[in-house]
């Protein structure tokens, strides 16, 4: 498609017919009256138009180039900035429960499901920035913001409890993650904090945390891991059906989402684990972090090149006609 910066040149076109028709001819002093003219006269009378229409079609292509016409290409999308994804991590000691079903009526263990869907979450990431913080006694930023999410899989995957102790320090785990939002330019800031109990330990409060995290424009999706009841032996080898996730604190997790724009997810098993995760990357879209780039070609330079031919064919006329 061709386009014009400066369209509003084009209205230079009539000028010349304007000059012509409003603007007086002067009369020569004397007129010589001929009877008839010689051949060799006539046909040069006649061939004075062409200087006339060589003139006019060189006013054409300098008032086209002066408006500068461009080819503009097909739009093409291009990711913008990249997203900033920060995980939060709960590794207290409660996360080696086996109450989570693999899928196989196998249980597996809260830390086992949590490493598995992280890992697949993580590589549908390409060209977001993605970082991950621990939490148990403290909160531990384990991997700062990267590109390079191979690198963070063997990270997740190599993750052991113990690693930063045993007990529950949510609000150090997402004050923590907030401040390495401190110099980050993304369109998108998202936290996904992921916890299966209550905050017991920490010197930041989670509330204040998350006030810290709303001050700095992040958006928390909160996930609560554990299932409503397993079956578990007891001193005499019998079985009974027991609460494993009954110190999962819902309604902080949920506050704390709430208040930075963001959800609270409940995940009882690994599928449900899987499906949040595909929930919240469906929530915060790549495509909004989009713009649009139109290829554009200068053009000018051809009507240019052709006001030169224009003239050098004047210039020769003139030099054969006089």
């Amino acid at each position: 498609m061709i386009a014009f910066d400066y369209a509003a040149l084009l209205l230079l076109l009539p000028l010349p017919w304007l000059v012509r028709r409003f603007v007086a001819e002067q009369q020569p002093a004397t007129l010589l009256q001929l009877g008839r003219l010689p051949d060799e006269l006539s046909n040069s009378v006649h061939s004075n138009k062409l200087p006339m229409v060589l003139l006019l079609l060189a006013w054409l292509c300098m008032v086209i180039a002066l408006a500068r016409p461009v080819w503009l290409g097909e739009p093409i999308s291009v990711p913008m900035e990249h997203r900033d994804v920060m995980l939060v991590v709960d590794l207290s000691g409660s996360m080696d429960i086996e109450d989570m079903n693999s899928g196989n009526d196998e249980p597996i263990s809260r830390m086992t499901a949590m490493k598995s869907v992280l890992v697949d979450f993580v590589r549908r990431r390409e060209g977001d920035r993605l970082g991950l913080v621990l939490f148990a006694d403290h909160g531990y930023l384990h991997t700062p913001l990267t590109l390079d999410i191979r690198n963070l899989e063997q990270q997740i995957n190599q993750l052991v409890l113990g690693l930063v102790g045993y007990m529950t320090a949510i609000g150090e785990g997402v004050a923590i993650a907030t401040k390495t939002f401190i110099d980050s330019e993304a369109p998108q800031r998202v936290m996904i904090l992921l916890s299966d109990g209550s905050n017991t330990i920490g010197a930041v409060e989670p509330m204040a945390a998350a006030e810290l995290a709303k001050e700095s424009n992040v958006t928390i999706y909160s996930v609560g891991l554990g299932a409503e009841s397993m079956l578990v032996e007891n001193a005499f080898g019998e079985l009974h059906e027991t609460n494993p996730a009954w110190d999962l604190d819902e309604k902080l997790l949920t506050e704390i989402a709430e208040l930075t724009g963001g959800q609270y997810f409940r995940a009882r098993n690994r599928e449900e684990l899987a499906e949040v995760y595909s929930l919240i990357d469906g929530l915060e879209p790549i495509s909004d972090a989009e713009q649009t780039w139109q290829p554009r070609y200068d053009l000018f330079h051809y009507p240019l090149l052709t006001v030169l031919v224009f003239i050098a064919l004047l210039a020769v006329h003139r030099r054969q006609y006089g």
